[in-house]
């Protein structure tokens, strides 16, 4: 009795172990562990995370299965870029202004020192557009982006990105940066209780607004301001010459501008050297693959379906000593579009 059943328990274990193989053959993503990419965004309600949020799966299947893709926010751009830096996640969200302040070891990165090392270039999504908006009954004390010199305003979260832009903005224009720090859900009845003066709004690709802002406009009647011929001029020569953003396409109702000028900055998705470079690469690959589709679902990525290959190329001039990822570059050379007085990072 007992052998007979010894004989059972052995032909069902050998049983379970034939069909344990079979399965794991089938489907080799699940006979290993899976590995992990972290993705460090801004924080949820942002542009930047909701992005992130979208590619998650798109990754994963440009991947194999073989990696997990999860989307991890952080208070400011900044934070998700110093988080990736030092090893505590694999992609990060930045644009070219942060990538700059990196290299230079300016502003929110003066003396910081990564725990791995620096971001490189690796995939540039969507340009942003910059630009100054008030609650419309004060909007005739406001003639020019001088009027706001030294005056408390919301720049955007401190570290977002378009926060850096005035930042740099103001300097070019030598005026004095006076930033409040508010929560985003707070800023329609701080502009209408006078807390602040102004606030940054920004676009995507000359039409997205955030979700924030969004809100801000159901809640209060919003006016433009744009800078002053002077002021474009000044910019111009800085180099962050003004772009024209239709205000229809942006918001949902008159905000007293035929013509909004923002100043733009163009947002990365950018990774560590230590990358492997074909991860990169099958990334870039089915992201160019997918881009009309990926266009049709998020208007931001417009710009990148129209010249997928030329916005990697301005991602890269606008910081051209700064490395770029192996596996770019091995993207960049098959489209003939790599430049040999570019570094690639090791």
């Amino acid at each position: 009795m007992l052998k007979t059943r010894s004989s059972h328990m052995f032909a069902v274990s050998v049983a379970a172990l034939a069909a344990f193989f079979a399965f794991s053959a089938i489907n080799p993503a699940y006979s290993a562990e899976r590995k992990s990419i972290r993705w460090a965004t801004s924080s949820t309600g942002s542009y930047g995370y909701n992005v992130a949020a979208q590619m998650t799966k798109v990754l994963e299947d440009a991947l194999g299965g073989e990696y997990t893709v999860t989307v991890n926010p952080y208070p400011s751009t900044t934070a998700a870029m110093k988080a990736a830096m030092d090893g505590d996640g694999e992609i990060s969200y930045t644009a070219d202004v942060g990538m700059t302040q990196v290299y230079e070891g300016d502003g929110s990165f003066k003396d910081f020192k990564p725990a791995k090392s620096r971001l490189v270039h690796t995939w540039y999504a969507y340009p942003m557009e910059s630009f100054m908006a008030v609650y419309a009954p004060k909007a005739s004390q406001f003639k020019s982006w001088g009027d706001f010199s030294g005056k408390p305003v919301f720049f955007t979260p401190a570290g977002f990105m378009n926060w850096l832009n005035f930042v740099r903005i103001y300097k070019a224009l030598g005026y004095q940066f006076k930033h409040v720090q508010i929560g985003e859900a707070a800023q329609g009845d701080a502009l209408q209780a006078g807390t602040i003066v102004g606030a940054v709004a920004y676009t995507t690709a000359g039409a997205s607004l955030p979700a924030y802002w969004r809100e801000t406009e159901l809640r209060a009647d919003i006016r433009v301001i744009n800078p002053t011929s002077d002021e474009v001029k000044k910019l111009t020569a800085a180099g962050l010459a003004p772009v024209e953003v239709d205000p229809k396409k942006a918001f949902s109702k008159d905000v007293g501008v035929k013509t909004i000028l923002g100043v733009p900055i163009l947002f990365a998705y950018n990774v560590r050297a230590d990358m492997p470079e074909e991860v990169v690469y099958k990334m870039l690959n089915k992201f160019y693959a997918e881009r009309e589709t990926l266009a049709k679902a998020q208007p931001g990525f417009i710009p990148m379906a129209r010249d997928f290959v030329g916005m990697q190329v301005n991602g890269i001039n606008a910081n051209p000593t700064v490395p770029v990822h192996a596996g770019l570059a091995k993207f960049l050379k098959e489209k003939k579009a790599w430049n040999d007085k570019w570094t690639i990072a090791k």
